[in-house]
């Protein structure tokens, strides 16, 4: 076994135990401040510790371990990826990134070079905005973003964020203090799966990502009137799910019939629903997703104008709520291209993706540079206990970064 695929698998393993980590026994969850995220917050923070690093976790539970360059005008540069997870996960979305980041430094220790950075390896407490409902919250800090008024968020039994912040022993009141100022930041490097099955058709182990795309997330009411199955004629029903229907499947031939564009309608609620009464109330999301600005702005206002012209023909009161946007996010041009020579120089072909998937570099992009590598998962498949990597594409990602890094040192 070559020294790569020996990291490899320690990386695994540690990614396993990590797994086992979960508030239920089948799949994995992990979500912000629960007792299991808690738990794993502090095996992370034990494996940094005895690695050496400088450790500690900040206001929002974001876990950090950094070493020093013994140059006084050194800046920071960040490697991260998230420890939180969705439900029902599966075990590499987030935490590949942030103990492939262990291994890095791992190696870097051990040759006992100074560098002329700070290297900072984070694992940020929420990206995903599973109890609150708003992403990047671990991200949002680091970069100096974090609106106090997420503070007054309320999850699902009713618990404020500033609760539960406490709960875990921070303190929102060091929220700002925990931020890398802007002039401070070198860059930020994330290695993540590529959530997409590109890489896994082409059989490539690695990509540069070049862009992470935009997002808006709406939720859609209707609203008609319920009524008995047998005896209101067809012609005269304010069916609500039938409109929603209607909807979804324009969403999806809108989208279908672009290249840059993605539309999902993931969640779909029928109030009081049963066999024999015509739905009165539906909610639906809607996510949408594009790299570029114009297109997601274009989709938005014209899947809005098709929802209540649906609503007006069927007589459905409609209901359309903006919950969450983010823009599009180019990575940063040199950076991307030194993470694309050091696959180059690894001996591997160079492949250039879009990220459809939002991650904690969206945040960071606004006040540093930015780069991720993403790994080849299998068939693509992510948010899932059937996420899966092979210990050779964690090997080939390892010996990219090692070049990456080791470029960044010389220059």
């Amino acid at each position: 076994m070559s020294g790569y695929s020996r990291r490899a698998k320690a990386i695994l393993d540690k990614i396993d135990q990590l797994a086992s980590i979960s508030e239920t026994t089948m799949g994995i969850t992990r979500t912000f401040g629960t007792p299991s995220f808690l738990e794993g917050s502090r095996l992370i923070e034990q494996w940094m510790r005895e690695m050496g690093l400088q450790t500690r976790v900040d206001a929002i539970g974001n876990v950090r371990g950094r070493w020093v360059s013994p140059c006084e005008s050194a800046k920071t540069f960040v490697i991260a990826s998230h420890m939180d997870t969705v439900v029902n996960a599966g075990r590499f979305d987030g935490p590949l990134g942030v103990i492939m980041g262990l291994d890095l430094l791992e190696q870097l220790i051990q040759l006992g070079q100074p560098l002329p950075f700070h290297i900072e390896l984070i694992a940020f407490s929420d990206e995903e905005g599973v109890r609150f409902h708003t992403t990047y919250l671990g991200s949002k800090v680091v970069a100096g973003l974090f609106d106090d008024a997420l503070l007054n968020q309320k999850d699902a039994s009713g618990t404020w964020l500033s609760e539960v912040i406490q709960t875990m022993g921070g303190d929102s009141r060091r929220l700002k203090s925990d931020a890398i100022a802007p002039q401070d930041w070198l860059g930020y490097f994330e290695i993540h799966i590529e959530q997409g099955p590109v890489l896994y058709e082409k059989a490539i182990p690695v990509a540069v990502v070049t862009a992470i795309a935009g997002q808006k997330r709406i939720e859609i009411t209707f609203e008609g009137m319920a009524g008995h199955a047998g005896t209101v004629p067809m012609a005269m029903r304010q069916d609500a799910l039938c409109a929603a229907a209607e909807f979804i499947l324009s969403a999806e031939q809108l989208a279908a019939g672009q290249t840059n564009l993605v539309a999902t309608v993931g969640k779909l609620v029928v109030a009081n629903a049963a066999s024999n009464v015509i739905p009165g109330d539906v909610v639906c999301s809607l996510d949408m997703r594009s790299s570029d600005a114009a297109v997601l702005a274009w989709a938005y206002q014209s899947l809005q104008d098709t929802c209540f012209d649906i609503g007006r023909m069927r007589s459905v009161t409609v209901g359309w709520k903006l919950i969450q946007e983010t823009a599009p996010v180019a990575c940063d041009a040199q950076l991307t291209n030194r993470l694309a020579t050091a696959i180059a120089e690894s001996g591997y072909d160079v492949i250039q993706l879009v990220s459809g998937a939002g991650h904690d570099g969206v945040p960071i992009s606004q006040v540093a540079p930015i780069a991720m590598l993403f790994v080849r998962c299998f068939e693509g498949i992510s948010h899932n206990p059937l996420e899966q990597v092979e210990l050779a594409d964690l090997a080939a990602a390892l010996k990219v970064a090692d070049q990456f890094i080791k470029n960044l040192i010389v220059d």
